[in-house]
């Protein structure tokens, strides 16, 4: 089923080709390359005739595979491999000067929402430390432009996922100022397709005749495709706020029951929906724009800029990716309350991010 009109949209564009002239000629590095948002990121960019495109990855068939995409799409293109983990941050600060990129996108993260609620020192050795490590790395080889790529969840958040990724973008913003160059976050809605989610779920549940599995009747969403997503992280390069987040125009949110009855009736299936109920860490609805989050402004018809509250090392409690449950996710929200100014514990000196 075409996913345009399963969301109910035509595709956003945002003009691309007038302003990724940026990325020709640059040495240019993506993390997490070997996955659903990073590899597609390395295609697209593969055709804006970058001096080299260096793929950043943990996983070495996801890199493989990636990097074999990239030479049929653009056989041209000097690519090549780093398999490097960013948690490792010596051997990234290492790889970096080695490579000296000019521009990175930092598409690598720890993503599902159940999953890191059960781990939640996981998302801070990747989320947070990892991006850390990502950010100190490129202010230490004097990268111009740099792009972490934040998610819906990291508005309010409520759970591990959203913490973890509010925490990046306050990260980004502190590495921002002090290099005083174009470090943007950018927030995407829900991404279409990537495997694992919820549309590949209702497929394989279509596919196999089982009930269809909805969380809650009136669960909504903001959905885009990849395509969309990648053009979204492109474009807020060239655009080159400091600091701050980047959200794509999406319209509406989506009922996620409207998509699988949809899928349903494509399918000239009688399924019944079963609702399982929200799980931990999950919002009924999400949100692009804080209500704290003020002034927005719009940098281009179809793209917001939100200020985000700077977090440099040292400021907020601190996170410890190796202690008990309880206290590292209460930890994590105690860092994004003292992001707001809510909490008292941020005034305290004996607390650090560390």
């Amino acid at each position: 089923m075409d996913l345009e009109r399963m969301i109910g949209r035509q595709r956003i564009r945002t003009g691309l080709e007038s302003s990724a002239g940026l990325l020709r000629g640059r040495r240019i590095l993506v993390t997490g390359a070997g996955g659903y948002i990073g590899s597609e990121l390395c295609r697209q960019l593969s055709r804006w005739e970058p001096e080299s495109l260096m793929m950043l990855d943990r996983n070495e068939t996801a890199l493989h595979l990636a990097a074999t995409s990239i030479g049929n799409v653009s056989p041209s293109v000097r690519t090549s491999i780093l398999l490097a983990d960013i948690r490792d941050s010596r051997g990234l600060a290492r790889l970096f000067q080695q490579c000296r990129p000019d521009t990175v996108f930092h598409a690598a993260a720890l993503k599902w929402v159940p999953i890191l609620e059960k781990f939640p020192g996981e998302a801070v050795k990747t989320n947070v430390f990892g991006t850390r490590a990502v950010l100190e790395a490129a202010l230490a080889a004097d990268v111009a432009f740099l792009v972490n790529i934040s998610t819906d969840k990291a508005v309010d958040p409520v759970g591990v996922l959203g913490y973890s990724k509010r925490i990046a973008e306050g990260l980004t913003a502190a590495a921002a100022i002090q290099a005083g160059r174009p470090y943007v976050s950018v927030r995407f809605g829900n991404v279409l397709g990537c495997q694992g989610s919820f549309l590949d779920v209702f497929a394989r549940q279509i596919a196999a005749g089982r009930p269809v599995t909805v969380t809650h009747p009136e669960v909504t969403r903001y959905l885009m495709t990849v395509q969309e997503a990648v053009e979204l992280v492109i474009q807020s390069a060239a655009l080159g706020s400091v600091g701050h987040a980047l959200v794509l125009d999406m319209g509406e949110q989506v009922r996620i029951l409207d998509i699988a009855r949809r899928l349903i009736a494509h399918a000239g299936a009688e399924l019944p929906v079963r609702y399982v109920g929200l799980r931990p860490g999950e919002k009924l609805t999400e949100a692009l724009v804080a209500p704290s989050e003020f002034p927005v402004r719009h940098v281009h018809p179809k793209i917001m800029e939100v200020p985000v509250p700077a977090l440099k090392a040292g400021d907020g409690p601190e996170l410890d990716a190796w202690g008990e449950d309880r206290a590292v996710v209460a930890a994590l929200r105690a860092t994004c309350l003292a992001m707001a100014g809510d909490d008292p514990v941020a005034q305290d000196p004996g607390h650090r991010l560390v």
